[in-house]
């Protein structure tokens, strides 16, 4: 059962944590941002199929090269991207949504806001982070 949003609705850390609002509030926000990454990665493809490698000059047709590989870079991290954000609607339809992977907290709505595919809490990011750093320095 889907719950209607207020147009103005806003998380808070006052209300229940993924209360049915909160839950909707984030689902409809990765489906948009999952539609933005879709469109822009048709434009790209349309830009790409549009444009000619024939240029005649030999710096001109080097630089679009570089252009496309940069573009193409791009698209296939945003393709990383849309399939994190499937993740994360997987877990909003689960009821797992919001809460870290490793401690089953809450994640928290000012991190959910800023990243919403996020799977781990604050503390367990920065535990990751430093365990990173610190087998990369070995």
């Amino acid at each position: 059962m889907r719950v209607t949003l207020p147009h103005d609705y806003q998380p808070s850390e006052a209300e229940p944590f993924m209360n049915p609002l909160q839950v909707e509030y984030f689902r409809q926000k990765l489906l948009r941002w999952r539609e933005q990454l879709i469109r822009e990665s048709n434009e790209t493809l349309d830009n790409l199929q549009k444009e000619s490698l024939q240029e005649p000059d030999i710096t001109d047709r080097a630089s679009l090269e570089s252009e496309r590989a940069l573009e193409l870079r791009t698209r296939d991290r945003a393709r990383k991207l849309i399939g994190k954000i499937d993740e994360a609607l997987k877990r909003v339809e689960d009821g797992t949504y919001g809460y870290c992977e490793e401690t089953n907290e809450p994640i928290g709505v000012r991190r959910l806001e800023a990243r919403p595919i996020a799977t781990l809490s604050l503390e367990a990011q920065e535990r990751h982070e430093r365990l990173e750093r610190t087998h990369r320095d070995d």
